[in-house]
């Protein structure tokens, strides 16, 4: 386990390499080192894994110190790596499955201008990110995460020339920089109360410096919060995450199956200990993920650009397990987080195949007919929706979906418990519209199959985990993070399973009645007066962006004028202009002629000796 430092350093490196080429590395060079380095990555991380489960590090976890990182009157972070069954599960996520969405971006970049630009910031997104989930403290664990939110930002914003792709990735680097604001507050609260920033010592400390409910760490804790939900695209700073589709679809996988979006989760579940602490700061996060999970579970229902379906489905998935946080499931949470990364990845990777094979179009109502001319596209779609929709027994989404449901009814919240059967319902719906919509009814384009091994090897592995597959991998989880209180389950829960399993088999019922065939019915329902204002409701993501430019961007903007003509800056610009008014003055007197400077002598004199006899 000596060699955790790896997993790191040889992404690290292929960003390196590739960053410093300055882009006269071959295309095939740079996928060898941008996809290489990852896929080392994984290997190492399988190695590591290996020797973690063989060797059973003291107390359940490995920490491999590289050196001391600060020494300031009594604060002395260090960079330390810590691998446990928690880190581990992360490893596997984002190194397993960022390496398979390397390697489908190497086949649907080719051709791009700046090829080996691109693979240097993926690379160094997976570092980041790795370093973020390994950290040992929260300083370290900061450093990744501010790593994952610049490297969003050249990827939203990789195809620069458009001004609109540009304006998307500034708006995900504000956002989730607001969020970031609130973290490093409350780092700043902790290291206060503790005097430490080291993870495993403030789950130590805190039971023993405070009882549950203390002002002082409830602050903390929502302040975490905060970092959170703008990391993970969580009410209310969720807007940023549909606009980042302007990146290229590889970019997308990456965010929302393996990495960032998945820092929030990862961040309440690592500090668990202090979350338990404060019951408020607990039923915010279990509130705030069943309001998200429904609103974005509509805002998905009406969508027509293919990648935005899927942004607001992960924004859905993620208030999923931020319902299963705030419920105290923390296994669960974790266990959805892994198996939405195959689920997802598959179903992002299958959209970018449909995107080239239809020429680069996104609105799915020019698409259709798809099935038969892109087979392995349709069956990825089947399988990864359906994983989404969580249809029962087949697919892995169905048994991390449940645990997440069962976990909010054993702990008797039946309010977010209901919230997570109404967005069960919501999912099946605007998967299977999806679906529909694209590979069924008329064709209306020409399409052609992606081929190569680089296209088809991802789709296949990440189809095979979405089925129950996916499921049978067991995080190892126990000792790290607590049980829910419904491990044990029993009869009810398999009565909610069987009632969530008819819950998406209807959601797919009703989808295959709106939206297979003329669709004639919901025609009727968009054009109607309700249904057209809720369809543009719904489109716009509930106004959020048009409620923020109101309530933030506007007053700011207003602010930024009347600071230009500040009368402040103009009283102390009075200055400058008589000193430059006076030398202009005094500048005409340089004629250049005898006489003019004599008279000037003569008459200084004579002022001169007229101020001496008044005074």
């Amino acid at each position: 386990m000596n060699l955790l430092y790896l997993t790191v350093l040889f992404p690290l490196l292929g960003f390196c390499v590739l960053a410093f080429s300055r882009g006269r590395l071959s295309e095939n060079l740079t996928a060898l080192i941008g996809v290489g380095s990852v896929g080392l990555a994984a290997l190492t991380g399988l190695l590591v894994g290996w020797q973690f489960f063989t060797t059973a590090p003291v107390d359940g976890a490995y920490v491999q110190t590289l050196w001391q990182w600060l020494a300031v009157d009594g604060f002395t972070p260090s960079v330390s790596l810590r691998l446990d069954g928690l880190s581990l599960t992360m490893l596997g996520v984002v190194s397993g499955v960022g390496f398979f969405i390397h390697l489908f971006a190497s086949w649907y970049m080719r051709g791009e201008e700046g090829y080996s630009r691109f693979f240097a910031y993926m690379n160094l997104f997976v570092a980041s990110m790795l370093l973020l989930v390994f950290g040992d403290n929260l300083l370290l664990l900061y450093f990744g995460w501010e790593g994952v939110g610049l490297c969003s930002y050249l990827l939203i914003g990789f195809y620069y020339r458009n001004p609109a792709n540009g304006g998307a990735a500034l708006k995900a680097f504000i956002v989730t920089r607001i969020g970031d604001v609130f973290l490093a507050l409350g780092l700043f609260v902790l290291f206060h109360a503790f005097g430490t920033l080291n993870i495993q010592e403030l789950l130590v400390l805190a039971p023993q410096q405070f009882a549950s409910g203390d002002p002082l760490l409830t602050v903390a804790t929502l302040l975490l919060l905060g970092g959170a939900v703008g990391k993970s695209a969580q009410l209310p700073l969720q807007t940023w995450l549909a606009d980042a589709m302007a990146g290229p679809t590889p970019v997308s996988a990456l965010i929302h199956a393996a990495t960032m979006v998945t820092a929030g989760v990862y961040l309440i579940a690592r500090c668990h200990g202090l979350f338990s602490l404060t019951p408020l700061t607990m039923e915010l996060v279990g509130i705030v993920g069943g309001v998200t999970l429904l609103l974005a579970g509509f805002a998905a229902l009406v969508q027509t650009d293919i990648k935005r379906i899927l942004a607001y489905s992960t924004m859905s998935q993620i208030g999923y397990m931020f319902l299963a946080l705030g419920v105290g499931a923390w296994q669960a949470a974790i266990f959805h987080l892994m198996i939405h990364a195959f689920f997802k990845a598959l179903l992002f990777l299958t959209a970018g195949s449909v995107i080239v094979a239809c020429h680069h179009e996104q609105n799915i109502f020019k698409m259709g007919g798809l099935r038969k001319p892109l087979p392995l596209a349709y069956a990825c779609f089947l399988v990864g929706g359906s994983a989404l929709a969580a249809l029962p027994l087949i697919t892995a989404g169905f048994y991390s979906k449940d645990e997440i449901l069962w976990e909010a009814f054993a702990s008797g919240h039946q309010v977010l418990l209901l919230a997570g059967l109404i967005g069960a319902l919501l999912t099946s719906l605007y998967t299977f519209r999806l679906i529909f919509i694209v590979f069924h009814g008329e064709a209306k384009s020409q399409a052609h199959a992606g081929h190569g091994i680089a296209h088809w090897l991802p789709l296949s592995v990440l189809l095979v985990l979405s089925t129950f597959v996916g499921a049978l991998i067991s995080p190892p989880l126990a000792g790290v993070l607590p049980d829910g209180v419904g491990h044990a389950g029993g009869e009810a829960k398999h009565s909610l399973e069987l009632l969530s399993g008819v819950i998406a088999i209807l959601g797919i019922g009703i989808a295959s009645l709106l939206f297979l065939g003329r669709r004639d019915a919901v025609r009727r329902l968009a054009l109607s007066p309700s249904g057209s204002f809720f369809v543009a409701w719904w489109f716009a993501a509930w106004g959020f962006d048009w409620l923020y430019d109101k309530l933030f961007v506007k007053p700011y903007l207003l602010l930024c004028r009347l600071l230009g003509r500040d009368p402040f800056d103009r009283s102390i610009g009075v200055l400058p202009r008589i000193a430059r008014g006076l030398h202009q003055l005094l500048s005409r007197s340089q004629t250049g002629q005898l006489r003019w400077y004599a008279l000037s002598l003569v008459g200084g004199a004579v002022l001169l000796l007229g101020v001496l006899q008044v005074v």
